[in-house]
């Protein structure tokens, strides 16, 4: 398990669909598993529920690891950076037996 602030691009272990894992936060982090997939304006709002947030996926550099940050009220308007939102598996569920 990592810790804080650390993130990884890896895959959906149900459904394979590419995912971004990561803690987002300092005290109270909560822990994020986003689509790579971005969203447009009109996606955002379509997806975005009160238990389904909008991420921006930052990344300072091609040399750095994106991070996300929450699209909250003081977000930009006009962020430069892609929009995400967290995963929902679309794998039917199976069993082991």
């Amino acid at each position: 398990m990592t810790g804080p602030g650390s993130a990884s691009s890896t895959r959906c272990v149900r459904c394979r669909a590419p995912v971004h894992r990561e803690w987002v936060g300092r005290i109270a982090a909560l822990h994020v598993i986003a689509d790579l997939t971005p969203l447009t304006p009109a996606e955002q709002t379509a997806v975005r529920e009160p238990n389904r947030l909008i991420w921006c996926l930052r990344q300072a550099s091609p040399y750095t690891p994106a991070h996300l940050a929450w699209t909250g009220r003081d977000h930009p308007a006009g962020c430069p950076f892609d929009h995400v939102t967290e995963h929902r598996c679309t794998a039917e569920p199976t069993t082991l037996f």
